[in-house]
Formats: C-alpha cells, structure tokens, sequence
C-alpha cells in the first residue's frame, strides 16, 4: 500500500464532529471526486473511487448525515490498474440527489435555471472546523503524498482551473501554507514541495499518526544530508591542504635546487625544514613544531614569502 493510501485509511477512522463540518467534508470529496448522473431528469451524485476504506468512510457519513446508505457497486478496475473500483450513489427519492448538490452548492439556480458550478461554496468555509474538514474531503478524494524517503511532495488533482484556485485559496488561508497551481495536460494540479508545509497540512486534515512518521523520515533525511555535507567539506578541506602542502615543498625544494636553503632568511629557512619534514601536517600542527610556537596565520604568511621568493627565483633564472 502507498504512503499516501495509508494516509486516506488513518483519516478513514476519523470519528465524525459536528453536523456542519461532516456537511463540508462530504462537499469536498463529491466536488473533487464525484460526477453527476441524470436519472428521470433528476441530477444525483455519483462517487467512483479505487479505495474501499474511503468508500466505507463516507457511506458512514452520508448516513450520519443525510439518513440514507449509499449504494456500492463494485466492479473490477481497467487493466492497469490493480484492485476494485467503488460506485457509489443513491436511491433517489423526492429529490434526494438535487437536494444535496443543493446543499453542497455544487448545484444552483442561474438566470431561472438549474446550474452546476465550479468551484468551492463559501458558505461551507464560514469556520476554521469546516476548512478542515472541507480539506479532508479533498485529500480523500484526489489528494496524495510521495513517500518522504523519495521526496516531498503533496498534490490534489483537478478537473478545472477555477476549482484549482479556489482550493489553493483555501490551503493558503492556514497560517504559514502557500500552494502553487500548474496546469499538466488537462488536469490542474494543486500542489506543495516544503516538507514543513506538508506536515502542517497533515495536521490540518488529522493524519497525525502518519504526520509523526512523516517527521521522523524527514529529520532522518536531513541529518543523512547535513552528514553528507560535513564529509564532502572534510574531504574538500583534504583536498586543499594536500594540494597547498605539494605547492609549499616544490618551492622549497626549487629554491634549494638554485640557491640553496641557506638563501632564506633563518625565520623562513626553519619553516621550510619542518614543512619538508612534516609534509602532511596542517597549517596548526606545523606551528606547533615551531620554537617559539607560531600560530597558523604566521605558519601561513611565512609559506606564502617562501612561494613568493620561488616564483622570483624562477622567473629570473
């Protein structure tokens, strides 16, 4: 099972809260994931959905809510896909079906006409509670989460850009969110990348089981990489004293070779014995050696003078 799946399962398990909030729950996952069916030219709302511990979520909340028990019909998914598919939809008496939409705001009327609109009613998002559990809806419906061991990334799929911007709308109304919108082939997706960002929406949504998890996966995750970088700036910082130690002893050796040791100065000429002697000391251990000691920035100023004498040495033999 997905890390995502599990999620929906944490979330299926949720006990139900107040009429209004399992009202704007029920709206959020019909609007992303339901579709409509005529039937005797009355509208009803269809769910399909590939998750049976979701399905049986919301036949409890549908009956909490509105009475009645959605039926299930279950049929094999296409090919490509593993597992069952889960219809579910109503037996709809006196109007049953537009009454909800109604209710839902999926459904209006417009210029004398009954119309179906497409976005978020506001109407459902007039407390804190409400967005939350609207969100969960959505999650349920069309939301998923990349395993945090491979990355970090939250994403509901959409069918249009006014629902896509409404539902961004809405993330970004809790402190400290900032969902972004794209368009991928005919779908909207809304989406967020933080880690820190998809934890918080974990929390909004209740998954705190999974949000626990997600955050012990991510701490991992960052220690691994702040490991990573402190070995690669060690090696790095290898790199540069060998380097700087090759540099230092071939001019030492070139000034010796045309003029001899005794052509340095007695501070310089003892630097450049205990670097031939030490050649893969640091800067610090190198001043240690000294009598007196010397600190690094001396060690280094006398090496850089023995460079410099080197380089003249060279250039006008």
């Amino acid at each position: 099972m997905s890390f995502a799946a599990d999620i929906k399962e944490e979330l299926s398990h949720i006990e139900q809260g107040k009429k209004c909030c399992m009202l704007s729950e029920i709206a959020g996952f019909v609007r992303v994931a339901g579709s409509i069916r005529l039937i005797k030219g009355k509208m009803i709302p269809v769910i399909t959905l590939d998750n049976l511990e979701v399905a049986a979520h919301f036949q409890d909340i549908f009956k909490e809510y509105y009475g009645v028990l959605m039926e299930m019909e279950i049929t094999r998914g296409p090919s490509f896909q593993k597992g069952n598919i889960y219809i579910m939809t109503i037996e709809d008496k006196d109007d049953l079906g537009e009454k909800m939409l109604r209710e839902m705001g999926i459904l209006t009327v417009k210029e004398g006409f009954d119309t179906l609109t497409d976005g978020i009613y506001e109407g459902l998002l007039k407390t804190k509670c409400c967005r939350k559990a609207y969100l969960r809806g959505a999650f349920l419906g069309t939301g998923t989460v990349s395993n945090p061991e491979k990355g970090y990334h939250l994403e509901f799929v959409l069918n249009s850009e006014k629902l896509a911007k409404d539902l961004a709308k809405l993330i970004i109304s809790f402190v400290d969110l900032n969902a972004k919108t794209v368009k991928r082939k005919n779908k909207w997706i809304v989406y967020l990348k933080e880690s820190e960002q998809i934890i918080d929406v974990l929390n909004i949504v209740g998954a705190h089981g999974h949000l626990l998890k997600y955050e012990e996966v991510r701490l991992k995750r960052e220690l691994r990489s702040s490991a990573n970088r402190l070995k690669n700036c060690d090696d790095a910082n290898t790199d540069r004293i060998v380097e700087a130690a090759q540099r230092q002893i071939a001019a030492i050796l070139c000034i010796n070779e045309l003029k001899g040791l005794i052509y340095l100065p007695d501070k310089l000429r003892q630097t450049a014995l205990i670097r031939l002697e030490n050649p893969d000391a640091d800067l610090t251990q190198l001043g240690e050696k000294h009598v007196p000691v010397l600190k690094k920035s001396g060690v280094n100023h006398r090496l850089r003078k023995i460079e410099e004498i080197a380089d003249t040495l060279k250039s006008t033999t």
